[in-house]
């Protein structure tokens, strides 16, 4: 089974130490976020991505998405930043919105799905906020089989996915809820996916700058 690493502030050092060993090793680590569980590997490395895809059961050709702690870590993960997108930052960052972006060419493939773009979310649960601004982005899919409800506690993703993940941090009882709104800002600005931001609120932030959605 995995190893449960508690969130703990006084130890912060230690468990991104932890991490960060095993996201170097190409390992698989489960993260609190703002709504359920998650699964985390380096959004660099093509290798630990597939086992990601494997352990999920996931269909080829979709894309994963990626959070961060701070605004600065979106640097190394895009090509540019349109007007748009910054729009909906200034109002919605950090929150549950995921901003689909022109990708970095060094993000590999089975991250974007070859689609040229990748899905960004600012993460608002605090402690995984702080532990990425220490070790850096990671993928943000939900941590349960494709398919499967997602996982709100560390002992359920240790039941359901324990034989496949190096370390769980134990964030406590997620809320649940909706899943991030979902808007591209590449090509125009579209809304993909409408979950916990609705589609007037994201219309007026852009109205306010003068930009509209298609």
């Amino acid at each position: 089974m995995a190893i449960i690493e508690p969130y703990c502030v006084t130890q912060l050092d230690s468990l991104s130490a932890s991490l960060s060993g095993v996201l170097r090793a190409g390992g698989v680590v489960a993260i609190p976020t703002e709504t359920y569980y998650g699964l985390g590997v380096n959004p660099f490395d093509a290798v630990a991505i597939d086992r990601l895809i494997a352990i999920k059961g996931r269909p080829d050709g979709k894309p994963i998405l990626v959070l961060i702690g701070d605004r600065a870590q979106l640097d190394g993960l895009v090509t540019h930043i349109p007007p748009a997108a910054q729009a909906l930052m200034e109002a919605f960052w950090p929150g549950p919105l995921t901003l689909v972006f022109p990708a970095s060419k060094r993000l590999p493939d089975n991250l974007t799905a070859g689609t040229g773009t990748v899905g960004v979310r600012l993460t608002s649960c605090p402690p995984l906020a702080t532990l990425l601004r220490q070790i850096g982005p990671l993928t943000g899919t939900s941590a349960n089989r494709s398919g499967a409800s997602p996982i709100c506690t560390a002992q359920d993703v240790d039941q359901f996915l324990g034989n496949d993940v190096a370390v769980i941090v134990d964030g406590g009882a997620t809320p649940g809820g909706l899943p991030s709104s979902v808007v591209t800002v590449c090509d125009g600005v579209a809304l993909l996916r409408e979950g916990a931001i609705d589609r007037s609120q994201i219309q007026a932030a852009l109205r306010a700058h003068g930009l509209h959605l298609k």
